[in-house]
């Protein structure tokens, strides 16, 4: 007997250049109709999406998202990466689509698509509390480390982790010195995503 299965319908602008985003990471359609109402099914592996087009849907003030459980994300998150960077030329980091970035160890990231469907992935054995519950830092700068590193790798608000660093860092005595040079670079890396200075990683 087969268990229940759940399954993300999430809307879209258009169906066909939604199509072809997902094509880009690996979903296959595996259904689609044009009337009366745009509809396509697809699927990665054992991940299955399905999309709908919705009228006078804002892609900038969508809220639809979801997650995908996986068995790792690191080797995920690079081969997507250089799926867009060949369709888009950069690394997609800010605007629509774009992805989170991924770090060493990091146990989920998030990616939205062009319609503004969030799409989060997360490693199938991840730790509670995105893995950092047993980091409990007491200074100043600490509490804002972790907690940036939350607004901007799994939240996916660079904007919001800034103003946390930025924050911090006005503080005298807010932290070791070790905590202001991590603060610091990653202050430096926000500052690239949301376009306040150019990102040397980009071509």
């Amino acid at each position: 007997m087969k268990s229940d299965t759940s399954i993300p319908l999430l809307p879209c602008v258009e169906l066909a250049p939604t199509l072809e985003f997902y094509a880009l990471l690996g979903f296959e359609v595996t259904y689609q109709q044009r009337s009366p109402n745009p509809y396509a099914a697809t699927q990665r592996e054992g991940a299955q999406l399905h999309f709908f087009g919705l009228k006078g849907l804002d892609p900038l003030k969508a809220f639809s998202s979801c997650l995908i459980i996986v068995n790792e994300v690191e080797e995920l998150h690079a081969r997507f990466l250089a799926a867009l960077k060949k369709a888009y030329g950069r690394a997609p980091v800010r605007g629509l689509p774009r992805m989170t970035r991924m770090r060493k160890g990091q146990t989920r990231f998030t990616l939205t698509d062009p319609s503004g469907n969030a799409l989060m992935f997360i490693r199938r054995d991840e730790p509670s509390g995105y893995g950092d519950d047993e980091n409990t830092p007491t200074s100043i700068l600490g509490k804002a480390l972790k907690t940036a590193r939350r607004l901007r790798d799994f939240k996916g608000d660079d904007a919001a982790a800034a103003k946390v660093l930025d924050a911090a860092l006005k503080k005298p005595d807010a932290g070791t010195e070790k905590e202001r040079e991590q603060a610091l670079a990653d202050r430096a890396e926000l500052a690239a995503a949301l376009g306040e200075v150019p990102d040397p990683a980009s071509p």
